[in-house]
């Protein structure tokens, strides 16, 4: 199987607000960056919405070590809370319905696909490629197309 680095990152100016996402994806030497806009999100969402764009990325079954400096996303994957909220009708284990429901749906559909191992780093830190991925989150954000 093909091994791949996927560094993902969400910004929010307000929360909601606009949003934006950084990705970067690593398969040896080879890097590759992706970014992108929201006009009115959330935080949260900006980090799924980085995973989805990173793993839709992909364009085979691969090998991957995903990065994100959210507990949110990496608790959620690592701990099964999201397969537990689907098994239980999108609900929580204090009963309240989970958030961003159709993003989940969508990184369960993805992650099915590849062996994902899900890695939080800490953010605004030294890890190099999630800072380029707060950068580009970022700059989209500022972006006015």
């Amino acid at each position: 199987m093909t091994r791949v680095e996927i560094y993902t990152d969400g910004a929010c100016s307000g929360n909601p607000g606009p949003g934006g996402y950084g990705v970067v994806l690593k398969y040896g030497e080879i890097i590759k960056e992706l970014s992108g806009k929201c006009n009115e999100t959330t935080n949260n969402r900006m980090e799924l919405l980085a995973v989805i764009k990173g793993l839709e990325a992909l364009k085979k079954n691969c090998e991957v070590t995903l990065y994100s400096d959210s507990k949110y996303i990496v608790d959620a994957m690592n701990k099964n809370w999201v397969k537990k909220w689907q098994a239980k009708n999108w609900k929580k284990s204090n009963n309240e319905p989970a958030k961003n429901i159709d993003m989940w749906t969508k990184i369960l559909e993805l992650a099915s696909i590849h062996n994902i191992k899900w890695v939080w780093v800490k953010g605004h830190a030294d890890n190099e490629y999630n800072n380029r991925c707060d950068k580009l989150a970022v700059e989209a954000i500022k972006n006015k197309e």
